[in-house]
């Protein structure tokens, strides 16, 4: 399989889904190795730099895209499966932003309380032994962090001519923020545009659950995909499949509507991937789901609902893509 390498200029990055004539065109079974910058453009790079002076909300989380796949039409899923995703600084950095984050006053939760502390972290990575250091800013505190990287954008135009912010998550994907949108993972999509016009950004070095302060360990990140595509079988909102699991993300405003919305898709597909009566499968998934919250930030927020596929007998969905892709990523990694 042939490698498409590609880095954008500052002035190809997208800042929306949909709206934004393709980058390029690719067919299905391209494998793609794509730069994107980290949430903030790389504006913050120590601890002296804050948010408040170099970030400009409206362009925030970068995309690297879209692109055009060729063949791709109204009701078909785009499938990108995430062979690696390797950081491109030996920084990252992350920040409380006024009137922004999970435990603040903002411009939706309104108080009369001042914002928190505008304030900056800065993460050095060390590759050899792949961790980044949380160095903490009122103390002499030093932390050594897994490394475990991911993506905070991945989405397709949105339907109706739409579009969105590359900070809002939906139905067409976006920024979901959850750390399931790391290597190994399958993510599925269901296409809305000739073309889907995918784009992807927002890695994360690390990233817990729920990205309480708004910002994850923002980095600028090497993504290497395979883009494929199976005619029809659009899911209303994205799915994720790996090796261990079944996964729905919903997202919206209130979080449990977030949970209805996932929790309902992941019904519909536990009942379609083992001929279940909807009714079985929700006592089922009812007994096995676990639910990670991706993020209480965004415009709105992120649940995945997932279930184990251990607990589950064997199932293939969309007729095996993602054993197939899993494949194909050893294949690309022997080489």
């Amino acid at each position: 399989m042939d490698v498409v390498e590609l880095t954008p200029t500052r002035d190809q990055y997208a800042y929306t889904f949909g709206g934004v004539a393709p980058l390029a065109r690719v067919e299905p079974g391209t494998v793609l190795r794509l730069w994107s910058d980290d949430a903030f453009g790389g504006v913050l790079r120590s601890v002296d730099d804050l948010s408040g002076d170099k970030v400009d909300l409206r362009f925030v989380n970068p995309q690297t895209g879209p692109f055009h796949v060729e063949g791709a039409e109204p009701g078909d899923t785009l499938v990108l499966h995430l062979v690696d995703l390797e950081p491109a600084r030996d920084w990252g950095a992350s920040a409380a932003i006024p009137f922004f984050g999970g435990m603040t006053s903002t411009d939706r939760v309104v108080t009369l309380q001042d914002h928190l502390p505008d304030t900056t972290w800065i993460y050095q990575l060390d590759r050899d032994r792949r961790t980044v250091g949380f160095a903490a800013r009122h103390s002499d505190h030093h932390i050594e962090l897994p490394l475990e990287p991911m993506l905070g954008t991945v989405g397709v135009a949105p339907a109706g001519g739409e579009a969105r912010s590359s900070l809002v998550p939906e139905r067409f994907g976006g920024n979901m923020d959850t750390p399931q949108m790391r290597p190994g993972a399958t993510v599925y999509l269901g296409v809305n545009v000739e073309g889907a016009l995918f784009s992807v950004g927002d890695g994360h070095y690390r990233q817990g659950e729920g990205e309480a302060c708004g910002t994850a360990v923002e980095g600028a990140m090497t993504s290497t995909i395979i883009v494929d595509l199976v005619k029809g079988g659009a899911p209303a909102w994205p799915r994720i499949e790996d090796d261990t699991h079944w996964m729905t993300v919903g997202s919206s405003r209130p979080m449990e509507d977030s949970w209805r919305i996932a929790n309902a898709e992941l019904v519909h597909w536990v009942a379609q991937l083992y001929r279940l009566h909807v009714m079985d499968a929700y006592q089922l998934c009812s007994q096995i789901a676990e639910v990670p919250v991706a993020n209480v930030v965004d415009a709105n927020y992120s649940v995945v609902v997932k279930a184990a596929k251990a607990l589950l007998p064997t199932a293939r969905a969309f007729d095996g893509i993602h054993a197939d892709l899993r494949e194909r990523a050893r294949a690309l990694r022997t080489r």
